[in-house]
């Protein structure tokens, strides 16, 4: 095979549902490196839902809570493969058009141990929280143990992310994992404290690199918008809230106020309940450019998401970071301590100082530090994914 012939990456990444930014993360990735002139794999690794003991809770739960208690606002946490079609189709239609080609799903570890079959020339680990064993249950796949005797793969992270700054693994996850984590060719994290831990805890050395989505220019997302012919936004200030709760939604509404801004949110209609469970259509989520079509037309943005918080940074639009302690912190603060603006998290949403709201965001620097952070990010992989380097068996230094 000559050296100029495209070679063949698997991306290991989370599984992709429904969620914005984990769609968004895994369609950059991949854009980049095919742009490299690589033939580029999503490897749908999912998570076996056939456990007997966790449907059987999940039913009994909704069972007490949804008709004992006729909570009719219980959300569904198992969804029938009907529902999941409609709740999911235009997050599935974005995956098979943008984000293809995909393997078919995976989701046992012997399934996994089939990937070798495939000639896959190097895979790349990332990004988003692949390192969180609450997020990755067979965390140890993330760490490539399906061809852990392969010195012949190149074996890469991209912005592999722990999502929080404490040590998650128990002691027999972490032994085996730092033992994997040696053998990667070269590691690289998301956050600042991600560096901290594959240092204290697997023994390595890592590299600090971009979110994916930030590799793209907005030009690059703006295309996708007219491909799909989004229509602009009803509203100005849009909120992109996981976890809602009383004190967000009183702290969207000053804001609102302050800035003479009509608040509006891209989500589902109505999240699927017991209560809505025949009500498909308004279950479902909009379409992933009508997520970026809001980051994009919106005057602010109010966010407790790792990605509304980098779509807002990549479209220059003015913001507040809702810190979400449970998806984790870290995330939040290497990203704002990287563009200089931690003063933009919020973590008592009842306390802020309004003041914020006006208070201009430095574009010209923050547009700099990005371009200078894309190029060491986009340097990473072009060195650690050159075409002679496939086949080679330096592995990662430890430390």
């Amino acid at each position: 095979m000559e050296v100029n012939q495209p070679k063949k990456i698997g991306i290991l990444t989370q599984p992709l549902h429904n969620n914005y930014g984990g769609l968004l993360q895994a369609y950059a990735l991949q854009q980049t490196l095919k742009s490299f002139g690589y033939t580029v794999w999503i490897i749908n690794r999912i998570y076996n839902r056939k456990k007997i003991s966790k449907r059987i809770k999940a039913y009994l739960k909704m069972i007490f809570h949804g008709y004992l208690l006729n909570n009719k606002n219980y959300k569904l946490s198992i969804l029938t493969a009907e529902q999941e079609q409609k709740v999911g189709m235009h997050t599935s239609y974005f995956k098979h058009k943008y984000i293809a080609p995909i393997t078919p799903a995976i989701d046992t570890n012997a399934g996994m141990q089939q990937l070798n079959n495939d000639n896959f020339d190097a895979y790349v680990v990332g990004s988003d929280q692949v390192w969180r064993p609450k997020y990755s249950p067979n965390i140890s796949n993330y760490f490539l143990d399906f061809i852990e005797g392969n010195n012949q793969v190149r074996k890469i992270t991209y912005a592999a992310s722990f999502g929080v700054s404490n040590w998650t693994f128990n002691k027999k996850h972490t032994e085996r994992c730092a033992r994997l984590a040696k053998k990667f060719h070269a590691v690289s994290v998301r956050e600042s404290s991600g560096k901290i831990l594959c240092k204290q805890h697997l023994g390595i050395e890592a590299t600090q690199v971009l979110d994916p989505t930030l590799l793209l220019k907005p030009n690059d997302y703006y295309k996708l918008i007219q491909n799909e012919n989004e229509p602009e936004v009803d509203g100005t200030l849009m909120t992109y809230v996981l976890d809602n709760d009383i004190d967000k939604e009183q702290l969207i509404n000053e804001v609102a106020n302050i800035l003479n801004l009509k608040p509006f949110t891209v989500t589902q209609n109505k999240p699927l309940t017991i209560g809505n469970k025949k009500d498909l259509e308004n279950c479902a989520y909009p379409p992933v450019t009508r997520w970026l079509r809001g980051v994009m037309d919106a005057k602010f943005v109010i966010c407790d998401s790792f990605h509304g918080c980098a779509f807002s940074i990549l479209f220059n639009k003015p913001f507040l970071a809702l810190g979400n302690r449970k998806r984790g912190l870290a995330r939040f603060e290497s990203i704002l301590k990287m563009f200089d603006l931690e003063e933009r998290l919020i973590t008592d949403t009842k306390h802020i100082d309004y003041n914020l709201l006006n208070k201009p965001i430095d574009w010209d620097r923050v547009n700099q530090v990005l371009a200078n952070e894309r190029a060491n990010s986009l340097k990473f992989l072009q060195n650690e994914l050159t075409p002679c380097s496939f086949g080679m068996a330096n592995l990662h230094p430890s430390v």
